[in-house]
């Protein structure tokens, strides 16, 4: 069955009125299941976790289309993730039931320097400890370009009312696949990582971080038109987690 991010991806393709061509990307036939030319797919890979924590992808107009995109990995992997496109003008009111179900609790994930103090957090509320369990996690990752992901927060006053997740890694990213200007930029999925980190999620971070490594791998193979290393560090490290 289709998760959220290819859904989301096939509506967007039905609204276009030709075809997306991504940015110096390689113009070959692409799998539909993993966006990767079908010489180096990797869908057999595909891993699949069960987490308390689930997470909400509000992405750019066409992110869902871009064949570099790591939200599409996010949902590959956590079994609970949403998506939903964003618009300035017009907001999904799925993604405002989503926000407003009692089940969860919602965090912004963004840096904390551009919100109010007063929203800020730096970790999760606690679960409940009578015996009720407490609300779920539920991480909103805004995706899309730097300046995207500023004006959707700025812009989307639905969001206001939730705290905003500042998050302080202990680590430099490693996403290889876009240019960024700044050089503490983490893809989405590596937000993702460190968000399940925080939530006590840690197979799931391992795994997130192991997928990233291995779709990387493949997706600059297939550019450079190089096969894939099957036994490789990315590869080897996948199995590893799969199996812990």
């Amino acid at each position: 069955m289709p998760h959220a991010v290819s859904r989301l991806r096939t509506a967007r393709l039905a609204r276009s009125a030709k075809p997306f061509l991504a940015r110096g990307g390689f113009k070959r036939e692409r799998c539909t299941g993993c966006r990767l030319v079908f010489s180096h797919c990797m869908c057999a890979l595909r891993p699949s976790v069960v987490t308390r924590a689930a997470v909400c992808l509000l992405m750019a107009d066409i992110e869902p289309l871009k064949p570099s995109n790591t939200g599409w990995l996010i949902a590959d992997v956590v079994v609970d993730t949403f998506a939903f496109g964003w618009s300035r003008t017009e907001t999904d009111p799925a993604l405002l039931a989503l926000l407003s179900d009692p089940h969860w609790q919602p965090y912004v994930v963004f840096p904390g320097q551009y919100a109010a103090p007063e929203r800020v957090v730096h970790t999760l509320e606690p679960n409940a400890d009578d015996g009720e369990p407490g609300k779920r996690p539920l991480f909103i990752l805004l995706d899309g370009t730097w300046a995207e992901a500023r004006k959707m927060f700025g812009k989307s006053p639905y969001l206001d009312r939730l705290p905003v997740l500042s998050l302080q890694p202990d680590r430099l990213p490693q996403y290889k696949l876009r240019r960024s200007g700044r050089d503490d930029h983490f893809c989405t999925s590596e937000v993702a990582a460190l968000c399940m980190n925080l939530a006590g999620e840690l197979v799931a971070e391992r795994m997130l971080d192991a997928y990233l490594a291995v779709f990387t791998h493949h997706y600059l193979q297939a550019k450079n038109q190089l096969p894939v290393a099957w036994d490789g560090v990315a590869h080897m490290r996948l199995r590893e987690v799969g199996v812990a």
